[in-house]
């Protein structure tokens, strides 16, 4: 399988986690390798992630800062392309496309199109040449499944429905693979991980639609998202209660669009 280095930035938070991870990704005997998100602008972080080179490409699985921030200046010490879904962050390299695939530093990695956190999520299957097994590949899902809690459907572009399908997807793939999140430690079997999420979310469905009808909102009432988010996530800590609107307003957009 490849061989992998995580190297962790530091910048904790409530919405980082411990902090981003950057991957450095090379197949069996590769002198290159693949960086998978620069993570933030910060020079030591970047140093070491273009200490690991030689960096042959560097991909971003999603537009955030935490993840791209310091793509420009990873290009500058290294000379790599950076290549991502969103052309705006992409610097010497083609904007990529969902069902890619990418040969470099001794692998073959499968870009898959993940939207739903954002409309530009990206998540990549790294497998070594001539191998298919699960556990010869890995998975790296960006901010789409996380290490630890769950994901933000961001505003202004993230999407329920999408989240949904991509879970779908990365499903197909996912079964005793091991998932490297974006924030939070690596996932044993993505797989299992993959229903646990889809099950999150259907359940807290469930509860804004109850919580639509004891409240007597409609779903594309104005004043429904902070109704909703007072009476479904009253137990969430008041630093990621922000986070939480952004998943109503994206649950509620959701239901406005069920048939009635």
């Amino acid at each position: 399988m490849p061989h992998v280095t995580v190297v962790r930035a530091d910048n904790p938070g409530p919405m980082t986690l411990d902090g981003t991870r950057s991957y450095v990704l090379r197949g069996p005997g590769s002198s290159s390798c693949v960086v998978v998100d620069p993570g933030p602008d910060d020079e030591r972080h970047l140093a070491t992630l273009a200490g690991s080179g030689p960096v042959e490409l560097v991909l971003v699985t999603h537009r955030h800062a935490d993840h791209t921030a310091g793509s420009v200046r990873l290009r500058a010490l290294t000379g790599a392309p950076v290549r991502a879904a969103d052309p705006e962050h992409c610097h010497g390299g083609e904007p990529l496309r969902g069902g890619e695939a990418i040969d470099a530093a001794g692998l073959r990695v499968d870009a898959l199109a993940t939207p739903g956190h954002t409309a530009d999520s990206v998540s990549f299957v790294a497998t070594a040449p001539g191998r298919s097994g699960p556990s010869e590949a890995v998975v790296l899902t960006g901010d789409t499944v996380l290490g630890q809690g769950t994901t933000v459907i961001a505003e202004p572009d993230g999407s329920l429905r999408d989240y949904l399908a991509s879970l779908d997807l990365l499903g197909r793939v996912a079964d005793g693979r091991v998932g490297l999140p974006g924030h939070g430690p690596a996932i044993d079997d993505l797989g299992v991980a993959v229903r646990a999420y889809r099950a999150h979310r259907l359940e807290r469905l469930a509860q804004v639609r109850e919580a639509l009808a004891a409240l007597r909102h409609a779903p594309d009432d104005p004043s429904a998202a902070d109704a909703v988010v007072a009476h479904v996530y009253a137990d969430v800590d008041p630093s990621v209660r922000r986070a939480a609107r952004q998943s109503v307003v994206a649950q509620l957009a959701y239901l406005a669009d069920e048939p009635a």
